[in-house]
């Protein structure tokens, strides 16, 4: 079978495998980012806006969609190369139909960019720079060929925060990869980071990473965009999305940085995640990966998150 046709192949069973809960995959044959159909709101723990909600009736996973309250990701790059330095562009238009150009700073952004493969082997956290008239632009490599996911995690000036995505193809042989077996540990760069909590659906979850080096703990975290960390779990399947924050932040008079960094997450079904953790340390951002399954929810209301200021559980 030639490349093109393999590559055919591979995104109708992505647009099987992921069809149902996404709504909106679509197999294609050339490389590009391919929005897809709306769908509901992101969902995160506590979020302050009013969710869409799905035909059920629960809200809809952050990430899912390419459109939500009028607002939508429009990506202006048509052709991505696997291995090669791409200048990515898109917009994010509102309700008028006009690109966006106010965004209420988050975390030290206007907008966040994260892109991983859909198997959730190869994870960025990217900062796109304003290209003027509402254009974003962010130099974007592929490591591989495959499918990929692109989301964009914003607030637009006077409107609720939300994360919208968009798949991202380029063009080639690829055999995606099982999620990595579960673990509470994850070394990177000689790091060693240790995860203790669980993640239990429908409730607020108190997840604590600690962070050595050389087997001693760190304790002199830098503040990297306004936190000591920063965490994105993504469910495996359909990569519905979710942003935390750390609890506590740097300079609040009680928040020590490190070796534990604890957060707060809601999940919003049983199933796997993957996490990933950015930390600063020495001047280099570096990036812990975990998988993790969530067991049985509870039953009754679900707990909520203790009041943790800015940098509690990610609420756009």
């Amino acid at each position: 079978m030639n490349t093109p046709a393999k590559l055919g192949a591979y995104l109708l069973g992505i647009a099987v495998i992921f069809g149902g809960a996404l709504g909106a995959g679509r197999a294609a044959g050339s490389a590009g980012l391919l929005p897809e159909a709306t769908g509901g709101h992101g969902a995160h723990a506590t979020t302050t806006s009013a969710p869409t909600r799905a035909a059920a009736g629960a809200p809809v996973p952050g990430g899912l969609q390419v459109s939500q309250d009028g607002y939508t990701l429009n990506p202006l790059t048509t052709a991505v190369e696997p291995g090669r330095e791409t200048d990515l562009r898109f917009t994010v238009t509102g309700p008028d139909g006009a690109p966006v150009t106010g965004y209420q700073v988050q975390h030290d952004r206007k907008l966040h960019f994260i892109v991983v493969s859909r198997d959730l082997a190869d994870f960025q956290h990217l900062h796109p720079q304003e290209a003027g008239d509402g254009v974003w632009s962010v130099r974007l490599t592929l490591p591989a060929a495959g499918a990929y996911r692109a989301f964009a995690d914003f607030a637009p000036e006077g409107g609720n925060g939300m994360t919208l995505g968009a798949d991202l193809y380029a063009a080639g042989d690829y055999t995606p990869k099982a999620l990595p077996e579960a673990s509470r540990t994850s070394t990177v760069d000689g790091y060693t980071v240790t995860l203790d909590g669980d993640l239990v659906p429908g409730e607020s979850s108190k997840l604590t990473l600690r962070v050595a080096k050389d087997g001693r703990p760190v304790t002199d975290l830098q503040p990297y965009l306004g936190a000591y960390g920063h965490l994105v779990a993504l469910r495996g399947g359909d990569l519905a999305y979710l942003h935390v924050h750390p609890d506590g932040e740097p300079d609040d008079g009680r928040t020590a940085p490190g070796p534990g960094i604890t957060f707060y997450a809601e999940v919003p079904s049983r199933g796997d995640y993957r996490l990933f953790l950015d930390f600063q340390h020495a001047g280099v951002v570096r990036t812990a990966d975990f998988t993790v399954h969530a067991g049985q929810g509870a039953p009754g209301a679900a707990t909520p998150a203790p009041e943790t200021g800015r940098h509690g559980e990610h609420t756009h």
